[in-house]
């Protein structure tokens, strides 16, 4: 039986019309949940034509997820908050090495992997509010300094487990030592006002409260309670003092959001070209005016409320180093008694 040249030049048109439709694509897994991100994704639709598909879950689930799914999963990228789980997800193996001139140049090496497996896309300073009727300014200096018996019954924070918490004592073993950062572990303990609960919003509360005087908390919830249509939060955010630490050492401890492209990417260029949009000028903009977040793209300034309170010496370790040791953070809070 003849085919005709007509019906083979229309089966291969349709077999490359459905291998395009097929490759127009983009599946995210997103541990973030901010509407910023959204319009982002719809934004990069309407640039590109390519359609963002998001599955979104808590970090550890997105990870426990690729790991399930090996070959077979569906997703091209994994975008989360906390260098932690970028870290644990590049240990795994559930990320992939690219190159990418657009993102070598947006993005600072040391919010970036070394070998290109994850990138920062967004900054979140870990730093101190107090209560400027107790506290002096003059008297706060670096992260070690919360561990001194002056501020004995003072400090507020999450609980060890939290992401935000490891990261930070991981850089604290990084920076000083096992040794060190054990000594803060267990002083900073001794210091706590109460027991270790909720999230960052929960402790800017408590200092407002008068439960504590000084809480550790990331910057961009602050920044979210001061620009609330919540009357209460505005009033409580206003009523602290922000402090960066160990501005004549090492520098305030910065936490990433960050993105990677999976192992087993189905549509590998479509998902660096979402990555290399998010971090252009325009998505960075984004990032800083609507979530108070610091961007990454040094072209980019801090907006609003975050630029309000003024620039900051950051700590540029390599956020790999931070990776390293949060198995090890684990084991040092556990020691220190750090609930």
């Amino acid at each position: 039986m003849k085919i005709s040249s007509n019906l083979i030049k229309i089966t291969l048109a349709l077999s490359l019309m459905a291998s395009s439709l097929l490759a127009s694509e983009i599946n995210v897994y997103s541990h973030r949940h901010y509407d910023t991100d959204k319009i982002l994704f719809k934004t990069f639709e309407q640039k590109t034509g390519i359609t963002v598909n998001v599955v979104t879950a808590k970090a550890e689930e997105l990870v426990s997820k690729l790991e399930l799914e090996g070959a077979n999963t569906p997703a091209d990228i994994l975008l989360t908050s906390d260098i932690g789980n970028l870290y644990e997800a590049k240990e795994k193996v559930l990320l992939q090495p690219i190159s990418s001139k657009v993102l070598e140049t947006n993005i600072p090496l040391h919010v970036r992997d070394s070998q290109n497996e994850w990138f920062g896309l967004t900054k979140r300073a870990r730093i101190f509010v107090y209560n400027p009727q107790k506290i002096n300014p003059n008297n706060l200096s670096d992260y070690l300094s919360l561990a001194k018996p002056e501020f004995k019954g003072k400090i507020l924070t999450r609980t060890s487990t939290n992401a935000y918490n490891k990261s930070l004592l991981a850089s604290i073993i990084a920076n000083h030592g096992e040794e060190k950062a054990t000594e803060f572990a267990k002083g900073l303990t001794e210091n706590f006002a109460r027991a270790p609960k909720g999230n960052d919003r929960d402790q800017i509360s408590a200092v407002a409260a008068g439960d504590g005087d000084i809480a550790i908390v990331n910057t961009y919830y602050l920044g979210i309670m001061l620009n609330s249509k919540v009357e209460r939060d505005v009033e409580t955010a206003k009523s602290v003092k922000i402090f960066f630490p160990d501005q004549k050492g090492k520098g305030t401890h910065i936490n990433i959001s960050g993105a990677g492209v999976t192992k087993y990417a189905k549509n590998k260029e479509n998902a660096i070209k979402l990555i290399e949009f998010l971090s252009s000028i325009e998505a960075q903009q984004m990032f800083a005016e609507a979530n108070y977040e610091y961007p990454v793209n040094p072209s980019v300034k801090a907006s609003g409320t975050v630029a309000s309170w003024g620039e900051f010496k950051e700590d540029t370790l390599s956020l790999n180093e931070v990776g390293k040791y949060n198995k090890k953070a684990v084991e040092v809070a556990t020691k220190a008694q750090w609930k």
